[in-house]
């Protein structure tokens, strides 16, 4: 691959494992020569996650919990201490109770509901805001994860759609407050693939089905795809695009 990000820095927020669509934008992005820094929410995920970084050169491994603000400073804190500046967020970060995600949406609760936009949604620009001082004048890039069912109804995504469209709504707001200081801001809608976030979903391998059966390219998507579709959103060759929404769903999007 071509090392067309040597010497950047970047975050990626919400690693959980192999399988996730966070793992393989760190592995595009650091396979073209960006150093990284990976978040993880959790002790128990915290040891995959070392050893992951421990597969990428120079890559930290920080404890990461969107729901307390100060654990979000103390991971721009090092941040600043380790990298001096930053180019590039990933902001793969989702979550929404399980019980939220089967049957009617009208059920959902009060409390899930807030929950799911605190770390789905309002994450994102409570982690742009500490990026900024790090990214400002680099020409910088924040990157995001988003799915179809923001945009339409998928049957038990349930409070995760309106979520993922209040994220969406997030992306565009801050491209337009960020572009004055050179930073775009975009989002990569992924099609399904098979990761840890994806289980909680009812019926989930219906919708694998679906997708291969009617998407233009009759096939599913690959986490390496949408790793990267990440590398050319925060590379030099999409510098300009900001505010977009980008489909890696092989096609599916375009269906009537």
């Amino acid at each position: 691959m071509e090392r067309i990000l040597e010497g950047k820095t970047g975050i990626v927020f919400g690693v959980a494992n192999k399988r996730s669509l966070a793992w393989a934008c760190a592995q595009s992005l650091a396979g073209a020569g960006m150093r990284l820094a990976l978040t993880y929410m959790g002790e128990r995920m915290g040891k995959t996650v070392k050893e992951l970084a421990g597969e990428l050169p120079g890559a930290l491994a920080l404890p990461c919990d969107v729901t307390r603000p100060e654990t979000i400073d103390e991971v721009f804190a090092t941040l600043r201490e380790e990298f001096g500046g930053l180019d590039t967020v990933v902001h793969a970060i989702a979550f929404a109770k399980r019980e939220e995600l089967e049957g009617d949406f009208y059920h959902t609760s009060k409390e899930g509901y807030m929950l799911a936009h605190e770390v789905s949604a309002y994450s994102l620009t409570a982690i742009a805001r500490r990026a900024l001082p790090l990214m400002e004048g680099r020409q910088g890039t924040m990157v995001t994860l988003t799915y179809i069912g923001g945009l339409r109804v998928v049957p038990n995504y349930n409070i995760m759609g309106i979520a993922k469209a209040a994220l969406e709504a997030s992306v565009r707001y801050l491209a337009h407050d960020l572009g004055p200081r050179g930073i775009r801001v975009n989002a990569i809608s992924a099609g399904p693939v098979r990761t840890l976030a994806s289980s909680g979903v009812s019926g989930f391998t219906r919708i694998l089905d679906h997708i291969a059966e009617h998407a233009p390219l009759r096939r599913n998507i690959t986490a390496e795809e949408v790793g990267d579709a990440c590398l050319f959103l925060a590379g030099p060759h999409s510098r300009g695009i900001t505010g977009s929404t980008r489909y890696v769903d092989a096609g599916y999007n375009i269906m009537g």
